[in-house]
This record gives C-alpha cells, structure tokens and sequence, in this order.
C-alpha cells in the first residue's frame, strides 16, 4: 500500500540559480519547503507521520501542556488530526520505533535514521563540549559519581531519575537540588544522555525514563562506524536548507543548534560544492542560502494553526524578516502585560499570518477556550473567520473536547464568537 505525504501542488516550478528572490517567493519557497498547503490525507498513518518528520528533520518538545505537547502540533497543523498515540508508538515502541530522543533543536524527537549524525555531538559532550556550561562543569568534577549512575541503570533498566536516586539512597527522603534545580542524580543521567550513553526509553506522564542507548536503539545504528564531525554537520546543513526552503547563515545554524564556526565553515564548502545556492532576498540584509532542489507554488492554500514550537516559526527573527509578523511567546511575561496572552497560536493563511489566537485546554469540562484572538496588520475579520473556526473546531475535536468557547478579549473574539 504507497502512503505517502501528498505531492506539491500542480504547477509549482523550481528556482533555477536565481541570484535574487522578492519576499513573496522566498514565502513561499518556505511553506512549501515546511510541507504546507499540501492536501491533508483522509487518514493520517504512521508512514505519513515519519515522511513528515524526516522532511521537517526533528520535532521540537517542550512541557508545557495548556493545550498540547508541542512535538504533537507540527503533525496536526500540516496532515491534519492523528491519533497521538501513534505519535507515542513510534517514539517508544521496542519494534518499529521511528524516533529517539536527543538535542537537535532542544530536545527533540529525531528519525532514528539521523542517530550517526549526531554521534560527534555525543562525543563533544563527553569532553565537556556541545553541552551546557553548568552540566559539562558537574561532568569534570562527578567522574566516579556519574559511573556509579551508569552501572545501576545497567543494572536495573529503564529508569526514571526519582527512582533511580530511591535505588541509590532508599532511605533518604529527598535530596538537594543541584544544576538547573536537578538532583545531582538527575544531574548524572542528563549528563550521560548529552554523552549518548543512555537515552529516553519512552516518557511516563512526560517524566523520562531512562535506559542504555545500545538497548533501546537498534544495534546497527548504536556499533556503525562513527562519522566525522564535518561530515556530520554538513549533512545537517543540508537537511536544514531543505527544511527552510531558503534561509541565512543563522538561519541554518539554528535549525540543529550549530555553533558559528562549524556552520560558517560547512555553509562554505556547501557553496562550494553547489550544494547551496547563493541569493539575495529582498529587504533582506544578510545573504541568503536556497535550496537547489526548492520549489515556488503558484497557488499556495495553507489553513494551520501554528504552534510556538513550530520549526516554521521557531526563530523570530526569521518570521518577522520572512513574513513581516513579529511573535513573542509570553508565557513568562506577567498577566497584565502581556499583549495577545499566555500561549498564542499564529493562524495562518496563504502564505500570510492573518490572526493570532490565546488557546487553552479545558480537559475537565472538555472545551477548547480561545481566550483572546486578534487580528494581524488589519485583516479582514470576515474573510478570517470562517477558516479560523472550521481550524478551531478540528482541532478541539482531535484534542477530544466537545465545545469551543470564545471569551471577548480581542478585536476578532466578537466576529468569532458570532460565527460560532
């Protein structure tokens, strides 16, 4: 049976050596390279579900929970509603898993295919590199601590960090916090993951459990010879650029979390070997890197709301070059300052971002609250409306809530309200 993720719509043409794009392709090159405006299939399956991640290059996760885990989004806004615990499965499963756990972009679900790519990155970070400062410090000063750690999740198997320091001290009540407000055994396992020795086994109530990476991963993947870093990067690169369609310097960097001089030098020896093409983008400052095998829709009919944690969005300071539409979450702004709300989702629209909704779960009395929406740089509410709630409707009904309901906070609540 060939599933597969729809083709681009008929008549998209690829840019051949363009040397300069105007903002409206270079939108576009960008939506299409992020799989929107596609034609959602009618039943969403696994094979849909790794084709899309393996285009996107990795699902960013995240614990905020007010309305869904955010690795389950980006599925939903390009194919539309899914089971999630086919997500779940492929992600945990002991046969046919599809996913492991590691830093790609934070913490991420990555094709498991992609595990030799960051093999260097787990080799860095047992030196004390390609790590956070705070944890490479404690890696330097627990050495025998963190093997101790390491023989008992051997010893044990999957392993939680809670009862892993309950094995360790059964009869200490707690113990202190350590770096980011860990425990020192939290401390140790987060360590040896960054260091590719142990990895998720699978999540319980969103709490990693941990295991030996050789008895979680497929043993071809965990004893295949290591590649170079360089080699590594660059292939990084070019998942990058084919994720974003077009993209700067930083852009690219940022999408697997390279540093500046490994990406500046790839990005080079890209350019070089034809791999990259150099362009200019308009209103853009920084040069600019497409896609050779990109693609320019004629027609583009995207209808998604897009999650903070989208890759489409993930960096600001691209969405605001690439679609005029400055994005702050502002979970960690107070209430009374914040502008649009606590967890905003864009809308968008085309190839534009039309409206912004404040959205939040309601598990017990199963509704949907849009807690504010607002319109984007003066659109028309009457041609948003309608999309926006035929969005807002599938997605309660594949969150399983029963109602929506538009609280008045916003200059598109009253419209929206009405029409609901």
């Amino acid at each position: 049976m060939n599933e597969r993720i729809p083709e681009a719509a008929k008549g998209s043409r690829r840019p051949k050596r363009f040397t300069s794009l105007s903002l409206f392709q270079a939108r576009r090159i960008a939506l299409e390279a992020q799989g929107f405006g596609r034609t959602r299939p009618g039943r969403v399956t696994g094979r849909h579900i790794v084709a899309l991640v393996k285009r996107l290059g990795l699902l960013q996760i995240d614990s905020v929970n007010v309305l869904v885990r955010a690795h389950f989004m980006p599925i939903f806004s390009r194919l539309g509603p899914y089971p999630v615990t086919l997500l779940d499965k492929l992600s945990s499963q002991r046969r046919g898993r599809a996913f492991f756990e590691y830093w790609g972009h934070g913490a991420s679900l990555i094709p498991l295919s992609f595990f030799p790519l960051f093999r260097w990155r787990m080799q860095q970070a047992s030196e004390g590199q390609e790590i956070y400062s705070g944890l490479a410090h404690f890696g330097r000063e627990q050495k025998p601590f963190i093997e101790k750690v390491y023989q008992k999740v051997r010893q044990h198997g999957p392993v939680s960090a809670g009862q892993l320091e309950r094995l360790l001290l059964p009869n200490k009540v707690s113990s202190p916090a350590g770096w980011w407000n860990w425990s020192k055994y939290k401390a140790a396992l987060e360590w040896l993951f960054w260091a590719g020795q142990i990895t998720t086994n699978f999540r319980k109530s969103f709490e990693r459990i941990y295991d030996l990476t050789e008895r979680v991963l497929p043993h071809d993947l965990v004893a295949a010879p290591q590649i170079t870093g360089a080699d590594a990067q660059r292939e990084l690169v070019r998942m990058a650029v084919r994720a974003l369609g077009v993209a700067t310097e930083r852009d690219l960097r940022d999408y697997f979390w390279l540093s500046v001089n490994d990406a500046k030098a790839r990005v080079a020896e890209l350019v070089e070997a034809g791999e990259l093409f150099p362009v200019t983008v308009e209103a853009w400052r920084q040069p600019a890197f497409l896609d050779p095998a990109a693609r320019i829709p004629r027609r583009l009919e995207a209808q998604a709301l897009v999650s903070p944690f989208d890759p489409l969005i993930w960096e600001r300071a691209r969405t605001e070059r690439l679609y005029g539409f400055r994005y702050r979450i502002e979970i960690y702004t107070p209430a009374h300052k914040r502008e649009h709300g606590y967890y905003v989702l864009p809308f968008l629209l085309g190839d534009r971002f039309v409206a912004r909704v404040d959205l939040k779960a309601d598990r017990a009395a199963r509704s949907l609250q849009v807690t504010a929406a607002h319109t984007e740089n003066g659109c028309n509410p009457a041609e948003i409306v309608p999309p926006l709630l035929r969005e807002l409707k599938q997605l309660a009904s594949w969150l399983g809530l029963v109602k929506t309901l538009v609280f008045s906070r916003g200059d598109l609540a009253g419209p929206l309200k009405r029409a609901l």
